[in-house]
């Protein structure tokens, strides 16, 4: 019995023994029972290309950043060669005869959009300047002239003389979701082009203050100056916006930043190459959002349509009987929730059309025959 009883002993202090090396040198064979947390395990990758497009995006960056150009403007000014010359008496006697000319230099992107040598900035990055070069991605540089601008919306159309130049396929801006992926493609701060990814956070941004009209598609795509009027393109590598702004404090990306979207990219390049300019609607009013408390005020059953808060003498709207405190609510048969909605929507109206406005005044509704004007070129105030 002493013998069996050792034996036995024996045994168990062997197979423990196997069990701990076993554990400590190969723990999958004995299984994942001891894991607090039960979690699935990447398998090895796989060699397929297209079983890893979800993980790359190289395939959208080959197919649009061919089309993405550095815009390279200067622009000469006159500076006082003198501190003297900054004294508003000695500028009165000596006029500006002690000015030297200094250049400037500034920096942004485009993207080319046609075989035919047209190429999307921002009318900031060409503002004002004398000489404009632009840089390919395959190395060609060449002058380019500026066919046209746009402030209200801030884009420019340029036109380079070049053969052979990759164009962006354009995708389609209006079928964004917010959480899409997109891609910036531009060149920040001079280093060169460059690639950063993000999501669209935010789609419709308006009332920012940036430019008159606003419909902002907003990403976390990191921004920086440099990457104006540079290609927001989404996971396929079709253009889906135009990068215009950010919002810092500090100069860099704080992760908003705004684009164009190519809807209203294309209506406004198309005119810009056919006239040389944008030619708008515009009746000679100031409007203001209708808040809860002001919709009350009214006697209006929702918080909707735009306060009328001043006309302007002898515009349209003004020989139409358009009056400040009059509520508009829609425009030919189409609601107008807020101020912005009435700027766009009086902007698509044809100058010399004679536009149909639905006014509340006193809780009763009328409709107004506007004949719609020619939007002013330069408009220091947001009014419409």
């Amino acid at each position: 019995m002493r013998k069996i009883w050792l034996l036995f002993a024996q045994t168990v202090t062997i197979s423990l023994a196997v069990l701990f090396v076993l554990n400590l040198f190969k723990p999958n064979i004995l299984g994942s029972r001891n894991a607090v947390v039960a979690v699935q395990e990447m398998v090895a990758p796989s060699t397929d290309a297209a079983a890893n497009n979800a993980s790359t995006y190289s395939l959208a960056v080959k197919k649009a950043m061919p089309a993405v150009v550095n815009i390279y403007t200067s622009k000469e000014t006159r500076v006082p060669s003198t501190p003297l010359a900054n004294d508003p008496l000695f500028r009165r006697f000596f006029g500006d005869q002690f000015d030297v000319p200094q250049r400037s230099t500034s920096l942004g992107s485009g993207v080319v959009v046609s075989p035919q040598g047209y190429i999307l900035t921002n009318h900031h990055v060409v503002e004002s300047a004398d000489a404009i070069e632009v840089a390919l991605a395959d190395g060609r540089t060449t002058s380019a002239r500026l066919v046209g601008s746009d402030p209200d919306t801030d884009l420019a159309v340029l036109k380079i003389d070049l053969k052979n130049v990759p164009a962006v396929t354009f995708g389609h801006s209006d079928q964004l979701q917010v959480g899409d992926v997109v891609l910036a493609i531009g060149n920040p701060f001079g280093v060169g082009q460059t690639v950063t990814m993000g999501i669209v956070s935010a789609l419709g941004r308006n009332h920012l203050g940036i430019n008159t009209f606003e419909n902002f598609i907003q990403t976390d795509a990191a921004i920086n100056p440099g990457n104006s009027g540079g290609a927001l393109v989404d996971a396929q590598g079709n253009l889906v916006g135009i990068n215009s702004a950010i919002y810092s404090r500090s100069g860099g990306s704080q992760g908003i930043g705004f684009a164009i979207p190519v809807s209203i990219v294309k209506q406004v390049m198309e005119q810009i190459v056919r006239t040389g300019s944008v030619t708008r609607g515009w009746i000679g009013v100031e409007g203001q959002d209708i808040t809860p408390d002001l919709a009350s005020s009214f006697g209006l059953r929702e918080a909707s349509g735009v306060l009328i808060a001043g006309v302007l003498r002898g515009g349209p709207a003004d020989r139409a009987g358009i009056q400040p405190g009059d509520v508009l609510v829609s425009i030919d048969g189409e609601s107008i929730p807020d101020s912005a909605a009435m700027l766009n929507r009086i902007a698509a109206l044809p100058p010399g059309k004679t536009g149909h406005f639905k006014i509340v005044r006193k809780q009763r509704e009328w409709i107004a025959d506007v004949e719609v004007g020619r939007r002013p070129k330069v408009q220091p105030e947001q009014t419409d």
